[in-house]
């Protein structure tokens, strides 16, 4: 009688760090075409090219091209392969664990200069493309309003500590924060200008503890 030939065990943890790897290489193909030449000029057969995979091969990793942006704007915000959501961030944990709000803005500063440095080209080109597609619309408008309901978290957390400056209302910290943690503001300064990405982080933590905060000591 024939020996019964056992089948192959089945490597599901192999199998799912390939698809990680190739989405990934994906991933990092597309962010360097779009942040190169925009959203309308890039098809996604270019970005297979770039990738080294076939086409049919992006469509199965991450799906058509408003969900590959999508994904790839997420994970400049979030510096991970995937989503994750603000209280899951290290530096938000931290900031949070924090008792002191000058060091709270410091740690803020610093994560903005490391986000927007993969950020900003992207969410330029997004903001360039949202006539042409209402999809990118919608992620504009998502990420514009979740940025500024996190804003007011920051606010109150900074309003917590009993830190800020009595002229100045929670909703007013939060608007200014909001503006000067923007892909925008970042690019002007350090795109356009010149500023070395470290500038543009003690220009933030300045800015943020003088306007926003009421001197050591004082009770004004």
């Amino acid at each position: 009688m024939a020996k019964s030939v056992k089948p192959r065990p089945y490597h599901a943890p192999r199998r799912a760090e390939a698809a990680a790897r190739t989405r990934r290489t994906i991933a990092e193909a597309a962010s360097r075409l779009f942040a190169e030449h925009g959203y309308n000029a890039v098809t996604m057969a270019q970005i297979a090219v770039e990738a080294g995979v076939a086409a049919d091969t992006v469509y199965a990793a991450i799906g058509p091209k408003p969900m590959l942006f999508r994904l790839l704007i997420e994970r400049a915000i979030s510096g991970e392969d995937e989503a994750v959501t603000p209280l899951e961030r290290d530096y938000v944990r931290t900031m949070r664990a924090e008792p002191d709000a000058r060091e709270k803005l410091a740690i803020y500063a610093r994560a903005v200069r490391r986000i927007q440095a993969r950020l900003a080209p992207l969410f330029l080109a997004l903001q360039a493309a949202v006539r042409s597609d209402p999809d990118l619309a919608a992620l504009w408008r998502e990420i514009s309003e979740r940025r500024a309901a996190n804003m007011r978290l920051l606010a109150a957390d900074l309003a917590a500590t009993g830190s800020l400056r009595a002229d100045i209302s929670v909703e007013q910290v939060a608007d200014i924060i909001w503006s000067m943690n923007a892909a925008e503001y970042y690019d002007l300064l350090v795109q356009q200008r010149g500023w070395p990405p470290e500038r543009f982080e003690a220009w933030l933590i300045d800015a943020w503890q003088r306007l926003l905060l009421r001197e050591p000591g004082s009770d004004a």
